[in-house]
């Protein structure tokens, strides 16, 4: 017979593609996937093997074997085990009467107890007749109910109590328990954490001020602080942050049989241009000519394509940013990763950040090379190219899925359907739709007509009209629930996006949603949760994730083995020297991971990629845009600049031996957007410039910044307001600015104001 793939094998046998792999791992038949090729002879051999009995494979599993009957409770007391019926013969009396029980000594079965000289016992031989009475008595009544001859409790003589016939062992004193740990809130004020840990508020601030931090009792504790007073007084303590809550990332356990199959969901990434929208209408338009569903009337950020008869759900979001952002906030949504790579341009920097981010969220990656029907389309060069950063296609070897399509001719459509639903058949995707509803917000906005419109991919249970659903710190009752094609459903199971009415107000996406019991305890969560959520940021802006100054001491604490790195360089040239340079850091104590390096600006996706992962943000020669540091400041994201190569690395060194040293601390005061330029011929280029951010200060240096890239820094040479020289301008006003010796400037550029100080940086 032919060669054959593995899933088509197992699709005309019955079976799922696990099945036949595992049959053809069991007879030594080289299988790694279910694209991979094998002879159909072969693999109808490797099933007969797997079953064991040579006849040809049906795909139907062997009738099982039918279980002993059990007997009933009645037929089992009728007829005792064998055992205890040999044990009782054994035992028993032979010829009706009750066995008598072996003599102890000092103590007979029958008749009086007698001293060694064969006298009789005090009592005389009328209390011995009366006790032989009592004793038949006792003999006939257990021959009549069975059982064993009762003890008989011991008799005093002499006035002192006889010693039990058995002993009582010594009673065991079990160890103390551990004490459980005291659950400390992420962002608790002075006064909480005193309180939780049975300390005075003045103790717990005078120990602060010895640990050189001043505190008040409202004032909130940064995380390390918390734990530093506990270790102090020698309590164990938990910090519980709100993702850690049972209503942001609860852990379901759910029994196999209450499982049943869910579509998977897929996210379509790659780079800009290369066809990702044109491949998602593509698909839509088979789903819609295949009469399997309605005209799409609306956008809700998902929706559903049925394939040979299971259904598959695409997660239609902006690129990775909004991906990035789900992940950062602990959503697992994504089954699936396809990342469309165009047959004709290759590989380009953001289809690596896309390979990237899918890495980072540990979801299965699979390859659509799209425009093959294009002249030049080498398909090949994107696989050797990616076989490079270590996704090997299946057909030379690897574990990596691709697939040749073309968005504008519907060519090899089919085949990516099909290797998604063998991706995921292999994942073993399944939910429980007989319980509360829960899910993640895909996307939300406010419309004018219809208020909060929250769209909602369910991932388990049911959701129904009427249920009161929490979103973070927003909450609602449904009100209304329309489908991907604007259909008005009623409920909405496992894998389903709908659109839901009812919140009151816009929800961020990647929130966990869950149905609750009413209204008052949805209200009651969305406050606590708001609330949690503003104390934490609080905290998280005073106590940065991870950061150099922190590294040697969280790896002498055993908190980090690795350190994981955002690399953003001016250009390819730079990012290359700045891999080779990290690579050659020391990495006994703690290993370097690059977890994503590209040219250009920092920018916000780069913050919640950093985010995400724990990781601090490297830039050589480029700056973090104005919506980056906000963002960076929010999450907590260590971002470090250089304009030297030897700097990064020395610093890396030196934060893994713990020996950083004084550095400049720059204070950004603001910036100004150059709207328009002049010419005078006195004082030169003047730069026309409105203050977007802060301030702008005659003293301070500047940074002169053209799309994230720093071009120039220096001095300012004046600063004036309607033709008077100031020495500041507040944000939101206008002015003329002249940089020192620098006349390159144009509109659409940004000024960066800071200034610098000397800190000496400490590991606490």
């Amino acid at each position: 017979m032919a060669k054959k793939r593995v899933h088509e094998i197992a699709k005309a046998q019955g079976l799922s593609s696990k099945e036949l792999l595992a049959a053809l791992k069991a007879s030594g038949i080289e299988a790694k996937a279910a694209a991979s090729s094998v002879d159909e002879a072969d693999a109808l051999k490797a099933l007969s093997a797997a079953k064991g009995d040579g006849s040809p494979p049906t795909g139907k599993a062997p009738a099982s074997k039918p279980k002993p009957k059990q007997k009933s409770k009645a037929e089992a007391k009728a007829s005792p085990p064998a055992s205890e019926a040999a044990a009782k013969q054994a035992t028993g009396p032979k010829s009706g009467k009750a066995a008598k029980p072996a003599a102890t000594p000092g103590k007979s079965a029958k008749g009086p107890v007698r001293s060694p000289e064969g006298k009789a016992a005090p009592g005389g031989a009328g209390a011995a007749k009366k006790r032989r009475v009592v004793i038949d008595s006792q003999a006939a009544r257990r021959d009549q109910m069975g059982g064993p001859p009762p003890q008989r409790p011991p008799r005093r003589r002499g006035g002192r109590r006889r010693r039990p016939l058995l002993e009582e062992p010594p009673l065991k004193t079990e160890a103390p328990a551990e004490p459980e740990a005291t659950k400390v809130q992420s962002g608790a004020t002075v006064r909480e954490v005193a309180e939780l840990l049975g300390l005075g508020s003045a103790e717990v601030i005078k120990k602060l001020m010895t640990m050189g931090e001043m505190a008040t009792l409202t004032q909130t504790l940064t995380d390390d602080s918390v734990r530093a007073i506990a270790e102090e007084y020698d309590r164990k303590i938990e910090i519980v942050t709100a993702a850690e809550e049972e209503i942001a990332a609860p852990e379901f356990e759910d029994s196999e049989e209450s499982l049943v199959d869910r579509p998977p969901v897929v996210t379509i990434m790659g780079h800009v241009d290369h066809g990702k929208t044109s491949l998602l209408d593509a698909i839509r338009e088979t789903e819609v000519a295949a009469g399997e569903a309605g005209g799409i009337t609306q956008h809700i950020g998902a929706y559903q394509v049925h394939h040979d008869k299971r259904t598959i759900t695409f997660l239609d979001t902006p690129g990775h940013a909004a991906f990035t952002a789900m992940r950062a906030r602990g959503a697992k949504v994504t089954d699936i990763a396809v990342v469309v790579v165009a047959a004709d341009d290759g590989v380009m920097p953001q289809t690596k950040e896309a390979i990237d981010h899918a890495r980072a969220a540990d979801v299965p990656i699979l390859i659509a090379v799209n425009k093959i029907d294009k002249e030049g389309a080498q398909p090949d060069r994107v696989r050797n190219e990616l076989a490079s950063d270590g996704l090997n296609p299946e057909e030379w070897g690897g574990e990596t899925v691709y697939c040749d399509v073309s968005a504008k001719t519907h060519d090899g459509l089919e085949n990516l359907l099909d290797m998604i639903l063998l991706v995921s058949e292999l994942e073993e995707l399944g939910a429980n739709p007989d319980t509360d509803a829960s899910g993640t917000v895909i996307e939300s906005q406010l419309d004018p007509g219809r208020g909060p419109v929250v769209s909602i991919l369910v991932q388990r249970g049911t959701l129904e009209i009427g249920d009161a659903l929490v979103a973070g710190s927003q909450w609602g009752r449904v009100r209304a629930m329309h489908d991907f094609t604007g259909e008005r459903v009623e409920t909405a199971g496992p894998g389903m996006p709908v659109e839901v009415l009812g919140f009151d107000g816009v929800c961020e996406a990647g929130e966990f949603v869950q149905a609750v019991e009413n209204d008052r305890r949805a209200r009651q969560l969305a406050q606590e949760r708001a609330t949690r959520l503003k104390t934490e940021a609080l905290a998280r802006r005073q106590a940065r994730k991870v950061s150099l100054e922190e590294v040697f001491s969280k790896v002498q604490e055993g908190e980090i083995k690795e350190l994981n790195i955002v690399l953003k360089a001016d250009v390819a040239g730079s990012l290359e020297a700045l891999q080779d340079e990290i690579a050659k850091v020391p990495q006994e104590q703690v290993g370097i991971n690059i977890i994503h390096s590209q040219t250009g600006g920092i920018n916000e996706s780069d913050v919640m990629l950093a985010s995400a992962s724990e990781a601090i943000i490297i830039g050589f020669n480029v700056r973090p845009l104005a919506d980056a540091r906000r963002a960076a400041e929010r999450e907590g994201v260590d971002v470090r600049t250089y304009s030297v190569i030897y700097k990064i690395t020395e610093d890396l060194r030196n934060a893994m031996e713990g020996l950083l040293e004084a550095v400049e601390v720059e204070e950004i005061l603001g910036e100004a957007e150059i709207k328009q330029t002049f010419k005078a011929s006195k004082v030169g280029r003047i730069a026309g410039c409105i203050v977007t951010e802060g301030k702008v200060a005659r003293d301070a240096s500047v940074r002169l910044v053209r799309e994230g890239t720093v071009i120039w820094d220096g001095k300012l040479g004046s600063l004036r307001r309607f033709k008077e020289n100031v020495q500041e301008v507040e944000e939101g006003q206008e002015c003329g600015i002249v940089l020192e010796g620098y006349a390159d400037v144009k509109e659409g550029d940004v000024l960066e104001l800071f200034r610098t100080k000397q800190v000496e940086q400490t590991l606490e």
